[in-house]
């Protein structure tokens, strides 16, 4: 599909033998307290491995993807580890740590990768699991800051062209990859909400089925031009509050805000990706933002067949994300406390 052009516009837990049975619902499996392992129970993804990366220090990706994880294991029976920035002292959850996720190399034998990281400059020793990932021809989905997941400073690094800003590779990781770069705030950033509805060549797409009241507080992304073979699945309403009824904000255009398209690495083998730029942590208490990331998940799997007309997107266990906000996550957490059940 040609590209579309827009302006600029502005459970359980691998843990130590002293954690498990804290989420004896989901089964369990010591392996790691550094990383959170979801063993998944029966269901259409029993047997798929999925690997799912936090690391924004804004928008909260530290709750919003374990919980994403448990509803995946939980209700689709994927097997889902899950990921954090860690500080190197305190061995607790610090997306200001921009420059440690442990446990990269479960990407080595998975299935999908779910990232949603913001300018993190990880170790050479790292970032190759993220980079062999990406050139594996297996699927990818990312949220929100994930167009801008990488920030390399300096040139030395052998991962430099992943950065944002790269000149080497156009848009770095999240133009070429994902299909789109940071560009703006389309959206008034905390005071314009966004109003998903379905693309009207999208109505009839796998990921399409079920949706309804996609809602979030994140304010919509502003687009260049979107890479590649994107094929745009939900469109975002500038609302001009931040409340599922406010009204829409009709001087500012409707902008794609989640979207499909293929990428295809040294492999050679073509990968299903999708993108969205909801991601705000609040985003997830809506059921259709819910339902979207699922949809997407089976669909990037090529296991399209397998959506139900409604998933099953219950919440698992507690979910009251900290407000958004750079260092306003919440403190002394380490991943053994995002193991709770219901």
């Amino acid at each position: 599909m040609k590209c579309m052009n827009y302006a600029t516009l502005g459970i359980v837990v691998t843990l130590a033998c002293s954690f498990v049975g804290a989420t004896a619902s989901l089964g369990g499996a010591a392996d790691d307290p550094r990383w959170l392992t979801l063993q998944g129970g029966d269901g259409p993804g029993r047997g798929k491995q999925i690997v799912l990366v936090s690391g924004d220090e804004e928008y909260r990706s530290e709750e919003l993807i374990p919980q994403l994880a448990k509803i995946l294991a939980k209700h689709h029976g994927f097997r889902c580890t899950v990921l954090f920035a860690i500080n190197r002292d305190s061995h607790e959850i610090d997306p200001q740590t921009l420059d440690n996720i442990p446990g990269l190399e479960a990407l080595d034998t998975a299935d999908m990768m779910i990232i949603f990281t913001r300018f993190r400059q990880l170790p050479d020793d790292q970032m190759k699991h993220i980079v062999d990932f990406v050139n594996s021809g297996k699927p990818m989905l990312g949220l929100r800051t994930a167009t801008h997941a990488f920030n390399y400073k300096s040139n030395d690094s052998p991962f430099a062209k992943y950065s944002f800003q790269s000149r080497d590779w156009p848009g770095g990781f999240g133009r070429q990859v994902l299909g789109e770069t940071w560009i703006s705030h389309h959206g008034h950033h905390q005071r314009e909400s966004t109003r998903g509805r379905i693309a009207e060549t999208a109505k009839d797409h796998p990921i399409a089925r079920g949706l309804d009241d996609i809602w979030g507080p994140s304010d919509v992304y502003g687009l260049t031009q979107l890479q590649g073979d994107c094929t745009p699945i939900v469109e975002g309403v500038v609302l001009k509050g931040m409340h599922p009824g406010d009204e829409p904000n009709t001087e500012k255009t409707v902008l794609p805000i989640a979207w499909t398209k293929t990428f295809t690495g040294s492999s050679g083998k073509a990968a299903r990706v999708f993108t969205t730029t909801m991601g705000h942590g609040g985003d997830l208490q809506s059921e259709g933002v819910r339902r979207m990331l699922v949809n997407a998940t089976y669909w990037c799997l090529g296991m399209e067949d397998k959506i139900p007309a409604r998933a099953t997107v219950d919440l698992v266990g507690e979910y009251d994300p900290n407000p958004i906000g750079v260092g306003g996550h919440k403190k002394g957490l380490k991943p053994a406390d995002h193991a709770d059940s219901e």
